[in-house]
């Protein structure tokens, strides 16, 4: 219960402040606890923030997975997934992440943390799999760059609605090609989802 009261602590400082707010001294005085309590549940403000980040990522990816199990149309689930994928950056809690992952998180955290990264992609294995597209294929990187380019398209200040449409275009476009190409001669892949 502490532990969790730290984090709430913590992630508050980090929607009003940033993630550089997040000191151990700032956490124990806005938990009301001391220094060396604080250091029996972390090692450091970096090992908290890496429980922020990974509560974050653990939370996105379950966003993710809810949202796209509402289909069982592999093309609709990959476009359910963008709308989601950047609905998390126009609503902004794309900022907080953003903001806790510009610190450096410690070594002993960092293989948890990039596994949690991989498994917001893994939310599209099987609609991937369904299309005959395997997740190591370049694909997956020209998908991750297209969601790429419309975050920080959406965050300069672009038309939201335009850079989710534009982007969902480009990758089912891609995706639907890449399924044609991947099914034996006379099977065609379902239409494309409307955008």
């Amino acid at each position: 219960m502490r532990q969790e009261q730290i984090i709430q602590t913590a992630l508050s400082m980090a929607i009003e402040d940033g993630a550089q707010s997040i000191t151990m001294s700032a956490v124990a005085r806005a938990a009301g606890i001391s220094r060396s309590a604080l250091y029996e549940y972390f090692s450091s403000s970096a090992d908290l923030i890496s429980d922020l980040i990974l509560d974050e990522l653990n939370s996105y990816r379950s966003r993710l997975a809810s949202a796209t199990s509402r289909s069982h149309i592999p093309l609709e689930q990959v476009s359910i997934w963008i709308d989601e994928s950047l609905a998390y950056v126009v609503d902004g809690r794309h900022m907080l992440a953003k903001s806790l992952n510009s610190i450096a998180p410690p070594e002993f955290r960092r293989d948890e943390i990039r596994t949690a990264h991989i498994a917001l992609m893994l939310t599209l294995k099987n609609p991937l799999d369904a299309l005959g597209i395997p997740m190591g294929s370049p694909a997956i990187s020209l998908l991750q760059s297209a969601i790429e380019v419309a975050t920080k398209r959406i965050e300069s200040g672009k038309d939201p609605e335009l850079e989710v449409q534009s982007a969902k275009a480009f990758v089912l476009a891609g995706l639907k090609a890449l399924a044609e190409r991947a099914k034996p001669e006379g099977i065609k892949t379902a239409e494309s989802p409307r955008i």
